[in-house]
């Protein structure tokens, strides 16, 4: 392990801090096990960083473990795609594997911030800060995903739905890190997209909806609609889903108006400032119609 110590001085907003580098997984429980309880963890940093910035987290010290190969690859099974926690945004939209399994992981890779920041920042770094307005967190409610948690225990397997608590807060132990993800695989009625209004391309969503459904010939079988930037965390709508279930895509206006007579009440968003929680809303509803209308007319393209 690498051990350093990084000083606070006039060029620098941070808190003073220790550095340590872990080389492998012993390394890390064992740095852990040392510290005061105020380590934190980084790999890629774009989040962290700005927040140690601004001092809005002041660890005792970064312990790094950009460098831990039993959190690197991406994998597949017979029912599913593993990606390891140091994957990088850049490899979900690049990746053939996650193209072919996962294909609204690829599409809102590009989605995420600026290139700079997707060449660094990792998929665990993202699901671990647990940002309401992200896109991967929603992804994977959407997807169905389950959180591989690491600890000197062992692995522990984690629902989406039960892994994102509230703002910024995960169910991640003290001593727990992410190791990897568990996506099911793309099947053949599955059909998927996010969208999102965002003031300027690579900011944080105003408000953004991530959602997979599953088609039976041309009736829409399950739902799952997942908005994001619109509450604490992602919201999972499940009476807005429900509406959809039985309907034909090509006669999806009726059900349509019932999903978005549904939204309020899986969806009450607060006030922020990027406007009121009834502007919030209303592009919910927008976003739903046109990711209906983008199914349709896939389906349509594809007949």
């Amino acid at each position: 392990m690498v051990l350093r110590n990084i000083r606070e001085n006039a060029d620098m907003k941070w808190p003073e801090f220790g550095y340590a580098r872990a080389q492998t997984l012993d390394d890390l429980w064992a740095l852990r096990g040392a510290s005061s309880g105020e380590a934190r963890l980084i790999a890629g940093g774009q989040s962290l960083l700005a927040a140690l910035a601004f001092r809005l987290s002041q660890p005792d010290q970064l312990i790094d473990i950009s460098g831990l190969e039993a959190l690197r690859g991406i994998s597949e099974t017979a029912t599913h795609l593993r990606l390891g926690a140091l994957t990088r945004h850049v490899d979900l939209q690049r990746d053939p594997l996650v193209a072919r399994h996962a294909p609204l992981l690829a599409e809102a890779a590009p989605l995420i911030a600026h290139p700079a920041i997707r060449n660094r920042g990792t998929l665990g770094g993202s699901l671990a800060y647990a940002d309401p307005a992200a896109e991967l967190p929603a992804c994977m409610l959407a997807l169905e995903a389950t959180i591989v948690a690491l600890s000197p225990r062992g692995e522990r397997r984690i629902a989406a739905q039960d892994f994102f608590l509230g703002l910024f807060e995960t169910a991640l132990a003290e001593d727990e890190l992410i190791s990897a993800v568990e996506v099911p695989r793309q099947q053949a009625g599955h059909r998927v997209a996010i969208l999102e209004v965002a003031r300027r391309s690579g900011d944080y969503a105003m408000a953004g909806l991530a959602c997979r459904i599953t088609l039976d010939g041309a009736q829409i079988s399950q739902a799952r609609l997942v908005y994001f930037g619109v509450d604490s965390r992602a919201v999972l709508a499940e009476r807005a889903s429900a509406a959809l279930v039985g309907a034909r895509l090509g006669e999806s206006d009726a059900a349509l108006a019932s999903a978005l007579a549904a939204l309020t009440h899986d969806l009450d968003p607060p006030d922020d400032l990027h406007g009121p929680g009834a502007m919030k809303r209303h592009l919910a509803g927008v976003l739903t119609g046109r990711a209906l209308r983008r199914f349709r007319d896939n389906e349509k393209g594809a007949a």
